[in-house]
């Protein structure tokens, strides 16, 4: 017998007291904070900047975040989504980070960074359209290529000066932080396996050391309280080169990295409320998008490594049953404090590089497996597994100067070199091609009015007739658009009576697409956004005992029936009901 998950003791609208939302706030912040500051440490250590900017770079990281994760919490319009979401610091940055301030310096990666930061806003706003480009194989891939193009800095990392071995105990603290990491994230459970970044570089660290490589007298220094001084670095306007030639790459990342923020902002939703089979409030993901646009272009004003939502939220509300929004105020306000306690701001700074690349090696070894796994579950078809196979190969050849170098070199000022820029513009136009390639959907723009139904269950005939079925799934599918246009028309119906004032105004105009999948047919109604989502009401059909409750539901039933699946996407001015109809014999 299978265990259902627990459920949460506190939803996200409810009120714990105040010291557990103070104890799991507290612990959410340094399972996260390790994290946070290892990113821009690594990016910065990497490209050689001055160890006075690269403390001024983390600082900023983990006051944005703080700011973010806060952001997260509230829901206030078309900003934040009301859950308790992390917000940290994005390794899928790192290279295209390296090499903007290897090229530019900071005043580069500021400018960058802040351009990029339009890329979530602008999911955000059109969500629905977008999420038809960005496909799991488009998305997987890119993730997959970005440890190919980290790796050459990693070598660097380890490597002491031109000519000469590295320096003793580097080996065995790069050695011992991969193995720790690496067993406790594979054996360990529970609190443990969350645990295991810290306890390994602990570890690493204290190995380093007692080789001299760790530098303890710079904690020793660093006094406990102090206001962080100011290095904005400004933002690089000259428009160079190196600014066009990076600018795919961080747009390109910036996608991947909002597309996490949205699995992250639908996986918390999974877990914060007591019933599992609540339908995903899209708008919820678009303000957590939204914020995650507003926190990038904080970092780049501040010159860091943007950022992108963490998975810890979602394994520490399922330990805790704690997914009070209060939770997160508390987490995003506790990174803001760290920012003000130079001490143990000292002590993570003066971790040796050995020991940040271990911690790198078993992170991007995570990235490749979340990539390998985007792909997977978005259904790995032919079709899929040809566009990533040759998208991989691509990045992986033009990363490593194995495909054509001299004329990637000179192509549009190198552009294509990199590897994550070769492998994601070929998924993306493979993409592209197969969906302007592939079948033809039939589409009908009419009024959202029962008194259209004659023209749309004409228009379901002809598309019938033209999908070789017979006047049995013409039946069917006009039955069907006819219980989900009335359930979209007249909401009164669908949903509990409430007074007329707070009902919603629906919008006058239906766009109704049709197309052939596998054996069945999926129809696709586009509207306006309502209050309550016909998922959830679909879901929640029981038996009704009085009257009005048949009435209500009769409809949703008769949906239900006749249709294999229904799914209701609400955003923000639009809501896509999509509804799969299995083919029905003559």
């Amino acid at each position: 017998m299978s265990r259902s998950r627990p459920s949460p003791l506190y939803q996200p609208d409810e009120k714990p007291p105040f010291r557990l939302s103070l104890g799991v706030g507290l612990q959410l912040a340094a399972l996260n904070v390790a994290a946070v500051m290892l990113i821009p440490m690594v990016v910065m250590r990497a490209a050689g900047v001055s160890d006075a900017y690269l403390s001024w770079a983390v600082l900023a990281s983990v006051a944005v975040c703080g700011v973010a994760t806060i952001l997260q919490a509230r829901r206030a319009g078309r900003i934040g989504m009301g859950h308790v979401l992390v917000m940290g610091t994005s390794g899928a940055f790192i290279p295209a980070s390296i090499s903007a301030l290897q090229e530019g310096g900071p005043a580069l990666l500021a400018t960058l960074v802040a351009i990029s930061a339009l890329v979530p806003l602008l999911l955000s706003w059109r969500l629905s359209l977008f999420q038809r480009v960005l496909t799991p194989a488009v998305s997987g891939t890119v993730i997959m290529l970005i440890p190919i193009t980290v790796l050459p800095f990693v070598s660097s990392l380890l490597s002491g000066p031109a000519g000469t071995a590295p320096p003793p105990g580097v080996p065995l603290s790069f050695c011992a932080t991969v193995l720790v990491i690496g067993v406790l994230a594979l054996r360990a459970t529970g609190a443990l396996r969350l645990w295991a970044p810290v306890i390994g570089v602990a570890l690493g660290s204290a190995i380093a050391a007692s080789y001299g490589l760790y530098d303890l007298e710079r904690v020793a220094a660093a006094p406990w309280i102090a206001l962080p001084q100011l290095r904005v670095p400004g933002l690089d306007l000259g428009f160079g080169a190196a600014f066009w030639t990076l600018l795919p790459s961080f747009l390109l990342v910036a996608v991947i990295a909002a597309v996490r923020t949205m699995s992250s902002a639908v996986a918390v939703q999974r877990v914060s409320w007591r019933r599992r089979s609540r339908a995903i409030d899209f708008r919820a993901v678009q303000g957590a998008m939204a914020v995650d646009g507003a926190g990038n272009l904080l970092a780049g004003l501040a010159g860091t490594v943007p950022g992108s939502a963490t998975t810890t939220s979602v394994p520490l509300t399922q330990l805790t049953g704690v997914a009070a929004r209060s939770v997160g105020f508390v987490a995003g306000a506790a990174f803001i404090a760290f920012a003000f306690l130079p001490k143990p701001f000292a002590a993570v700074l003066a971790i040796p590089d050995p020991v940040f690349t271990g911690y790198l090696v078993v992170l991007l070894a995570m990235l490749f497996a979340i990539g390998v796994k985007i792909v997977v579950q978005g259904g790995l078809g032919y079709r899929e597994g040809l566009v990533v196979g040759i998208a991989f190969l691509a990045g992986v050849g033009a990363q490593y100067g194995l495909i054509l170098p001299e004329e990637l070199s000179r192509f549009a000022g190198g552009l294509l070199e990199n590897g994550m820029n070769a492998g994601g513009f070929s998924a993306i136009l493979m993409t592209l091609f197969l969906r302007l390639t592939g079948p033809a959907h039939s589409r009908l723009r009419t009024a959202l009015d029962p008194s259209q139904l004659p023209r749309i269950q004409g228009f379901l005939r002809d598309f019938a007739a033209r999908s070789g079925w017979g006047e049995a799934m013409s039946l069917r599918l006009g039955a069907v658009a006819e219980e989900a246009l009335l359930a979209l028309a007249h909401p009164e119906v669908t949903q509990p009576e409430t007074p007329r004032a707070r009902r919603p105004e629906r919008p006058s105009r239906l766009l109704l697409t049709a197309h052939r999948e596998n054996d069945g047919a999926v129809l696709e109604f586009i509207v306006g956004t309502g209050e309550e989502n016909l998922e959830d009401r679909v879901a929640l059909l029981g038996d009704p005992s009085d009257e009005a409750a048949i009435e209500r539901e009769v409809l949703l039933r008769l949906l239900r029936h006749m249709a294999a699946s229904v799914r209701h996407q609400q955003y923000h001015d639009t809501e896509v009901v999509t509804v799969r109809v299995e083919a029905v014999p003559d």
